[in-house]
């Protein structure tokens, strides 16, 4: 995952501010499609974060995995691409 961690940690501080605005959003008993919209958009961001992990531990994990003949790493992966469905 170190080749990512820049863009990871990037998108998690944008969620982690995301979430503080629809704190206040809430606070401020503001329009509930914006708050939703708010929530949808901190989604998004979790899941290009998500995805980059993902990428990165196919690249690196699962390959080698699979190189050395244990596929339970390749399992694993699915399991979590079923989740994102």
């Amino acid at each position: 995952m170190v080749k990512d961690n820049k863009s990871i940690r990037k998108y998690l501080n944008i969620a982690k501010g995301q979430m503080e605005g629809i704190n206040k959003m809430i606070d401020e008993d503001r329009y509930c499609m914006d708050v939703s919209n708010q929530i949808m958009a901190t989604i998004a961001i979790l899941k290009k974060a998500n995805n980059l992990i993902l990428k990165n531990h196919i690249d690196n994990c699962v390959k080698n995995a699979i190189k050395s003949g244990d596929e339970d790493k390749l399992d694993e992966v699915i399991k979590a691409l079923e989740k994102q469905i």
